[in-house]
């Protein structure tokens, strides 16, 4: 069996289903196509199954790419106030959580839900589970080989997404087909993804496992280095919590952390200032400052005796306690990988890529769209943000 379309879009995710409801209510005949059995499984799962659909302050500072101005087109075009209003329209309540990140108040599914209607606006047709096999030229079209046949359509949009959760159905999909189209690909990596530290290093703090305080969090040099505020967790294996995510889309392996664990307070200025008029043990100051169990976990791990005196402690003992407070410098061994990820870092070079459009420069027709480009948010709703605005950006093209 042969069907034609005017446009196929591979991958019913946010950007995929964003990206067929907008061409399809253009006018144009859009078929959606993904090889799942369940329907966008990383909105489902997002924000504990509430979905941060966008964030409030988002904007071309908060995404990461080797071509970071690639992004500032699609995101102003489509702004993340854009999206609310489709959000109201369909009377989804939400609210705000923490620094402008945007969640359901009841389920992801609304957001699921909303897409789906938008498709059905549009006249959209489905083929899902559908299996993708190739996809190569038919003289001016574009043909799919397909689970279900064949499939031809005059433009082609890949929204499969990248390699993060493949246990929700991910995979390498568009980065093979960039190749097969001979398009330069950004090296992938797993990003927003907990840090995990050499086990023999690390041992000293495995029983601080579960312990989270906000922190100040760095990595990089000179004009790369970034900094994050925000929640960090100590797990078995290293590092997790907001802060940790936001950091590692920007570490990089053999690179150092530096963790202020006490942003607001300057550690060794406290301590020799006190000297005199602080009559406590070490452990039991810090332990007003850190959780006890990190303080005395800190503490020992830099070979102090929790139980000395502070006016016992010269000077030089001090500052070095500060900065192993305030400037703790540590290299992670490695991530959890793509199984813990929540997105993928890198992707379809944007310099292959308009930034109207979303089309290939040298392949008329072929769209990249969402995570498989080499455009990735920050922690807290950015991300799909790009997914709702890339997918707007192609779908108004196509």
């Amino acid at each position: 069996m042969t069907e034609h379309y005017d446009v196929a879009v591979i991958g019913a995710g946010a950007a995929g289903m964003m990206c067929a409801a907008v061409a399809g209510q253009r006018g144009r005949k859009v078929v959606l196509i993904d090889h799942a059995t369940r329907l966008a499984e990383k909105i489902r799962i997002s924000g504990g199954g509430r979905c941060n659909f966008t964030n409030l302050q988002a904007g071309p500072a908060n995404y990461l790419s080797n071509n970071p101005h690639f992004c500032k087109s699609a995101l102003a075009r489509y702004t993340a106030q854009d999206f609310i209003a489709l959000v109201k329209q369909y009377r989804i309540a939400y609210h705000e959580k923490h620094k402008g990140q945007l969640f359901c108040d009841q389920s992801a599914e609304q957001i699921i839900d909303m897409l789906k209607a938008e498709c059905a606006k549009g006249n959209v047709a489905w083929r899902m589970p559908c299996k993708v096999d190739q996809i190569g030229r038919d003289g001016e079209r574009f043909r799919i080989d397909a689970s279900v046949g064949v499939i031809h359509a005059d433009r082609v949009v890949i929204a499969t997404g990248g390699l993060s959760i493949p246990k929700i159905g991910a995979t390498d999909f568009a980065f093979r087909l960039a190749k097969q189209f001979d398009l330069k690909l950004v090296e992938p990596r797993p990003g927003l993804v907990p840090l995990t530290f050499d086990m023999a290093g690390w041992q000293p703090f495995v029983e601080l496992a579960g312990i989270a305080l906000e922190v100040d969090v760095e990595t990089g040099a000179k004009k790369q280095r970034t900094r994050f505020r925000e929640d960090l967790l100590f797990t078995h294996r290293g590092l997790s919590g907001p802060a940790v995510l936001q950091i590692s889309s920007f570490w990089q392996p053999g690179g150092a952390l530096t963790l202020n664990l006490l942003p607001e307070l300057d550690v060794a200025e406290t301590l020799i200032a006190g000297k005199t008029t602080l009559k406590k043990h070490l452990g039991n100051l810090v332990a007003q400052w850190l959780p006890a169990r990190l303080a005395e976990g800190l503490l020992r791990a830099n070979d102090f005796d929790p139980d000395a005196r502070i006016a016992d402690l010269p000077d030089k003992q001090l500052r070095r306690l500060g900065d192993a407070l305030n400037r703790w410098s540590i290299v992670p061994d490695g991530s959890e990988g793509y199984r813990k990820a929540e997105v993928t870092v890198g992707g379809v070079d944007t310099r292959e890529l308009s930034q109207q459009t979303m089309m290939v420069n040298k392949v008329p027709g072929l769209h990249f769209i969402g995570e498989a480009v080499d455009v990735t948010g920050w922690l807290g709703g950015y991300n799909f943000q790009w997914a709702w605005a890339s997918g707007v950006a192609a779908g108004l093209s196509v």
